[in-house]
């Protein structure tokens, strides 16, 4: 392994180390993460939570006041219901209302068999050993394996970008507001930018969430592209900063989007389908 695996986001033996620690919660989106906590608690009673989990820039320490967003993993001992959904949108709208420290609140809901599955176990199991920091509960990492930056995480993280292609149109079209163009500016721009980082990290041998690193890592693999290399760096940085000018999503959606989507076929595959 290089000597620098440390700074590729690596443990020594070469599996990808966890990020993100509560110890790293910067101090003004400290009040933000213990309300999460306590409304979650309050919101899911034990016999329906079996674990919660806080992931993104917040817990990394890169989160920036007024411009990051809360971004929450709740995990239920049995698939979620119509009622567990809205508990999680009440979350969602008390916390994004309470502070202003937050753009905007994010709760994704799965179950305990869903992660720990098989069929998620690259994917969705991935995503929560590495990328998420527990926040309450049991941790379900203790359940998973180790990972390693692999041409079978690539596929079965981001084998199917081409299927957020119809949805992303749709959205944008029906777009009626700077609100809805920023907030699918912001997802689909974080989406590319993780699949044209997964789509070269074998070859690079290592892992990070950094959008900005993550755009300067695909540039290596694909120099005779510069166009590409520059439509990632924009995607990089209104990842961050969304923009709701329509030239944006329009660069985003209908040219870089598709070419990475057929790219990651042609390298990685198609991910395993989901019922």
């Amino acid at each position: 392994m290089d000597d620098d695996s440390g700074g590729r986001g690596l443990n020594q033996d070469g599996t990808i180390r966890r990020e993100g620690s509560l110890s790293r919660v910067p101090a003004a989106f400290a009040p933000v993460v213990a309300a999460a906590r306590s409304r979650i608690t309050e919101a899911f009673d034990g016999t329906r939570l079996h674990s919660a989990y806080v992931y993104g820039s917040i817990p990394r320490g890169t989160a920036v006041p007024g411009v990051s967003d809360l971004d929450l993993l709740l995990v239920l001992r049995t698939r979620p219901t119509g009622a567990d959904e809205a508990a999680a949108r009440a979350v969602e709208a008390g916390l994004d209302a309470d502070f202003e420290q937050i753009d905007g609140v994010g709760a994704l809901l799965t179950s305990t068999d869903s992660v720990t599955s098989e069929l998620e176990r690259h994917d969705l199991g991935f995503f929560l050993a590495c990328l998420c920091t527990p926040l309450l509960g049991e941790d379900l990492a203790g359940r998973l394996p180790r990972y390693r930056p692999t041409p079978l995480l690539a596929r079965e993280t981001n084998g199917d970008l081409v299927l957020a292609l119809p949805r992303w149109r749709r959205r944008a079209a029906e777009a009626a507001t700077d609100a809805e163009r920023r907030s699918l500016c912001r997802g689909a721009a974080r989406r590319i930018v993780r699949s044209g980082f997964t789509l070269v990290m074998p070859r690079w041998r290592g892992w990070t969430s950094d959008l900005a690193e993550s755009a300067e890592v695909f540039a290596r693999y694909y120099p005779g592209l510069p166009e590409r290399i520059e439509q990632m760096r924009l995607a990089a940085r209104v990842g961050r900063s969304p923009s709701a000018d329509p030239a944006v999503l329009t660069t985003l959606i209908e040219d870089l989007a598709p070419w990475l989507a057929a790219e990651y076929l042609a390298v990685h595959g198609e991910k395993a389908p989901r019922p």
